[in-house]
């Protein structure tokens, strides 16, 4: 499907760490954006990039053909779609009382399956397509447009969101029906946990023997123990320092998505469990805005 961009009236809501990036690069691909985010100083690298700036999430979405969405939890996703409300008074102000009919919702968001599920039927019932779209690849695919998009709905949608989403990530996997990328993304975030967790325990092993940690990394990151996280993420943990990749308290928020899916298929997560544990301890101490990979700071305490 070939789409001129300068025709095609997008939205975007939720300009976080991820959002931020994935709007600058549907921008520069040239298309119109329209913009909404619940703190809305976020919104001025957009607006210098050429998007118009929207009060509340309704007027974002108002004539859009196609609203993208990249909000932190399944509260926000449900706010700012089916009933937002910035002063508690204005409660036409979520994105539904501005969508028209046949317009598409691209959620890209890491929320619960069942949530997206929620989503999708509310917004059909005007006539409102839906896809959930999480994305892995950290923010570094984020502004690279290298991310992975892990998608669940209908087949037409996604051919009619591909062109998007080809700005967004070099690789696009349609896993089912609505609910299903947010399955596939459950997955990815426990191997995510597990190996950010082996590589702070290899490092901290590492570092008690006495080793050279950075010549540790470089000697095994291309062998059988080599991995993204070892690769991207062993500077940080080396250096004790963290700028953001991942939220840690996101990810301990999508690991409970993933236990709680575990726990419906009566499937033990012994590792994830661990992993889980370790997020909260950290948590309680005040680590929840690092990035994921100040786990090794659990080993320090």
């Amino acid at each position: 499907m070939n789409v001129d961009p300068s025709h095609l009236r997008l939205a975007w809501i939720g300009l976080g760490a991820l959002g931020t990036p994935m709007a600058l690069n549907l921008l520069q691909a040239g298309y119109a954006l329209t913009v909404f985010n619940r703190t809305a100083s976020r919104c001025a690298p957009l607006k210098e990039a050429g998007a118009h700036v929207a009060a509340s999430p309704a007027e974002a979405a108002r004539n859009a053909e196609v609203l993208l969405l990249c909000v932190s939890d399944d509260r926000a996703a449900e706010a700012t779609l089916l009933n937002f409300c910035t002063n508690c008074t204005d409660l036409r102000a979520a994105a539904l009382h501005g969508l028209s009919p046949g317009s598409l919702v691209i959620d890209c968001s890491t929320i619960a399956p069942a949530t997206s599920r929620r989503l999708a039927a509310a917004l059909a019932e005007k006539q409102i397509h839906y896809l959930d779209a999480p994305v892995t690849g950290g923010t570094e695919g984020a502004k690279a447009g290298t991310l992975s998009v892990l998608v669940g709905g209908d087949t037409e949608q996604l051919e009619r969101a591909r062109p998007l989403l080809q700005v967004l990530g070099s690789s696009i996997t349609h896993f089912g029906p609505v609910g299903a990328g947010q399955e596939a993304k459950a997955v990815n975030q426990v191997l995510v946990a597990g190996s950010y967790a082996a590589v702070a325990e290899a490092l901290s092993l590492a570092e008690r023997l006495g080793l050279n940690r950075q010549q540790v990394v470089e000697a095994l990151k291309g062998g059988a123990a080599g991995s993204w996280a070892l690769e991207h993420r062993s500077e940080r943990m080396i250096n004790d320092h963290y700028p953001l990749g991942f939220k840690l308290a996101l990810h301990r928020k999508d690991l409970g998505i993933a236990l709680e899916a575990a726990a419906a298929q009566q499937l033990e997560l012994p590792v994830t469990e661990q992993v889980a544990a370790m997020e909260d301890a950290l948590l309680t101490s005040g680590h929840g805005d690092l990035d994921v990979s100040a786990l090794v700071r659990w080993f320090r305490s």
